[in-house]
């Protein structure tokens, strides 16, 4: 008998995969956390029944979460990432040499746990010794920072249980407090054909708050509409003028010097987000 999850993005619509075998079953004290193997996309994270890494193209998020804002930084030395437990944006900032600590702030210890188990690809470099990793709320850690870190990450899941505070400007304003004086962050905002308005508020809200607000976008193929959406807000430095030499010869499978330059070439209804 074929085992088949789906991951109802809209009370229409949904995406489908079939199990292999379930790790983990657990309902942390934050959130539903599954571990499966699954036949197309490898070892699956699910949080509240949705979709959060795959083996197979955890890859594109984790880059372009972790690429486009290092080298728009010209010396990104103390970094954060908020979520992330899974450790995919903190492999990837990894393979800059400037940078000489990167902070892990995950609410849930047991998807850092799960992870480092059942996805060592991805969580592989937890313990890098460059690498400081906290369980803690990620909010409240942000509210507590001042002028700490040159970039901000925040790899968290929608805008449901743990993470709804993740998505105020109040979050966001505590952002510009703990980034020094020419700091940067970027945030995933979701996709533009289901969650119009979350994009629009987010960028409404970034732009009030950090002189530089950039949206950008990526296909990863396991996320709701498959076309993903993350926006920088910036103190001074702007991914679209990225000097040449900034950028590193690192290993990616997605994220290229091109790549970074078209992400932030949107399509019309997307660019329309940016501008209600």
């Amino acid at each position: 008998m074929s085992i088949w999850f789906t991951e109802k993005q809209t009370e229409h619509f949904g995406i489908t995969a079939k199990i292999k075998r379930t790790y983990v079953s657990e309902k942390t004290p934050y959130q539903q956390l599954d571990m499966v193997e699954t036949e197309e996309f490898g070892n699956m994270l699910l949080l509240d029944g949705m979709v959060m890494t795959t083996e197979r193209d955890e890859f594109v998020y984790h880059e372009m979460v972790a690429h486009v804002p290092l080298h728009t930084h010209p010396n990104p030395e103390n970094v954060l990432v908020v979520g992330g437990g899974d450790g995919g944006v903190i492999r990837e900032i990894l393979k800059h040499p400037e940078v000489k600590k990167a902070t892990l702030v995950e609410i849930d210890g047991k998807v850092i746990e799960y992870s480092k188990e059942f996805l060592p690809s991805i969580a592989g470099k937890l313990d890098d010794p460059r690498v400081e990793v906290k369980v803690a709320d990620g909010f409240m850690h942000i509210a507590e920072s001042d002028a700490v870190y040159d970039v901000i990450m925040v790899d968290s899941t929608e805008p449901v249980g743990p993470a709804v505070n993740l998505f105020t400007k109040g979050f966001y304003e505590g952002i510009a407090k703990a980034l020094k004086e020419d700091g940067l962050f970027v945030a995933q905002t979701d996709n533009p054909w289901f969650h119009q308005d979350l994009i629009r508020n987010a960028y409404r809200d970034v732009s009030e708050t950090f002189p530089v607000t950039r949206l950008y976008t990526a296909n990863i193929p396991t996320y709701p509409s498959g076309l993903w959406t993350f926006t920088l807000g910036s103190k001074k430095h702007d991914p679209l003028h990225v000097a040449e030499e900034r950028f590193h010869d690192i290993d990616t499978k997605y994220y290229t010097k091109d790549i970074h330059k078209a992400s932030f070439v949107l399509p019309k209804f997307v660019a329309d987000l940016t501008k209600a």
